[in-house]
């Protein structure tokens, strides 16, 4: 999967309605529309355009009809990615889908130091990605930065800011190599971040601006 696939939102929900996503990131996804209603309607209408593609499609034969079919009996049944429905009684925790896949609840992740003003626990490569959380000091600077390749965020908690606006609880932040941007953290409140890269990140500005995000 190339960068320029999933640089858009929009191009996210589609690989997610095809089943054709890392796992992590089709996870990112599902946390996601449990958070928010906005992509559920677009979630729907890639599958049922989907749908439709397939009636279109003629049939062909098959070259081993005896082997074809039994390999088709005996494989596991298709499990196609639906929009999860929210949980009202869990306004502040982690939707379900994204508390399964990390074994724990926001307020239980074991966090380490990274860097003045921010935490970070990493659950290592998983389906080719890189995988992490990051707790934010209110107000504070992530390093300027730009990406090798893509860079999905989806805010847990709190919010932050750069560049194209403000990312909030339930929001999908997608990054790629077209994008310089030094995301900083809403007052009041610690941003928790769900982070799936593919690649690693770039440091960018002046030494100065560096150096002063680096020390927070």
């Amino acid at each position: 999967m190339t960068t320029r696939e999933l640089d858009t939102v929009d191009a996210l929900m589609a690989h997610y309605a095809a089943g054709i996503l890392p796992e992590p990131a089709r996870v990112l996804v599902a946390a996601h529309l449990e958070l928010a209603s906005v992509n559920r309607q677009t979630v729907a209408a890639f599958e049922a355009a989907a749908g439709d593609l397939v009636e279109t499609l003629e049939p062909a034969p098959l070259s081993d009809p005896e082997n074809s079919m039994a390999a088709i009996l005996s494989s596991p049944p298709l499990l196609l990615p639906t929009a999860p429905q929210p949980n009202p009684q869990d306004q502040n925790g982690w939707p379900g889908v994204l508390r399964a896949f990390a074994g724990f609840d926001r307020h239980d992740i074991p966090w380490r130091w990274k860097l003045p003003g921010l935490k970070e626990y990493t659950l290592g490569k998983i389906d080719g990605c890189d995988v992490s959380f990051y707790r934010i000091r209110p107000g504070r600077a992530i390093p300027e930065h730009t990406h090798e390749g893509f860079e999905l965020s989806l805010v847990l908690h709190g919010a932050f800011s750069d560049v194209r606006g403000r990312f909030g609880r339930g929001d999908i932040s997608v990054a790629d190599d077209s994008l310089d941007h030094r995301p900083i953290a809403d007052g009041g409140e610690h941003c928790i971040v769900f982070a799936v890269t593919d690649a690693p990140v770039k440091l960018r500005g002046s030494l100065g601006r560096r150096l002063g995000d680096l020390i927070g």
